[in-house]
């Protein structure tokens, strides 16, 4: 067990049912051995199958959460999940970049809840390509990749968005090839990451998991690719904790010793 951990900060909604948002991302950054700081952006009405209303956080409110945890913690790594509108999310990244030196933004683009709440509907490009050229990575599934862009299908706006910064494919909704994701690298490198289980049970805010797995693995020094790797292990165990729609955050080889 590590005993000096790197801070990582979320900035994301509050989903009192924990499978998703700030509670979930910090459960995740914890279980991969960092410690985990959360800033809410939104206050959500849901549980794990319905979603009912949200109160957003003011661009000056996420702030004044920020530069309180800055006056005592350094962060290297930012996970973004759920943000009013683009324009409020490119002030905020705005505000990191400049008060926060050598530091790397991950967005998880949050854009419809699971539940089936839509959050976000008309996207616009130019203003997304100004946000993606401040990012290092961002993590949308199929259906929100193909509502960022102006192209017909998720892999042609992925391609194009991966010209201003590095692109992780969450293949979930992938009839095809479910569970296989794409990371596309800023330099037009492909990298494949295939499931790793069968028959895997769907759970609410696991985008969210994975993203924050991620980022966690970034700040421990690992590569992209590396820290990718880690993370489609930890969600795959996370996906197969049980089967209910709220996963269990449990390493491979708790994993293991479950099914035993």
């Amino acid at each position: 067990m590590k005993t000096n951990r790197p801070y990582v900060l979320t900035i994301a909604g509050f989903d009192p049912s924990a499978g998703a948002g700030v509670l979930a991302d910090v459960k995740t950054f914890e279980n991969n051995e960092t410690y985990g700081m959360g800033v809410v952006s939104a206050l959500t009405y849901q549980n794990d199958i319905a979603f009912e209303k949200v109160e957003w956080m003011s661009l000056s409110q996420i702030i004044e959460q920020v530069e309180v945890l800055q006056k005592r913690f350094t962060f290297e790594y930012i996970k973004i999940g759920l943000i009013q509108n683009l324009e409020t999310l490119n002030q905020l990244i705005s505000y990191l970049t400049s008060h926060i030196s050598h530091l790397k933004i991950i967005w998880d683009p949050i854009l419809k809840a699971s539940a089936g709440f839509e959050f976000h509907k008309n996207v616009n490009g130019k203003l997304l390509e100004d946000i993606c050229k401040q990012l290092y990575l961002i993590t949308p599934n199929i259906p929100e990749a193909l509502q960022l862009g102006g192209y017909h299908t998720a892999e042609q706006n992925v391609v194009y968005l991966s010209k201003f910064c590095n692109v992780y494919l969450k293949g979930g909704h992938d009839e095809e090839n479910t569970g296989r994701d794409i990371l596309y690298l800023k330099d037009n490198a492909q990298l494949v990451f295939e499931a790793l289980q069968k028959n895997l049970k769907p759970k609410h805010g696991s985008g969210c998991v994975l993203s924050s797995a991620i980022t966690a693995n970034l700040a421990k020094g690992k590569s992209l690719e590396n820290a990718c790797s880690e993370a489609k292990k930890y969600v795959s165990a996370f996906l197969a904790s049980n089967d209910s729609l709220l996963g269990y955050h449990i390493t491979e080889d708790e994993l293991f010793e479950l099914k035993k």
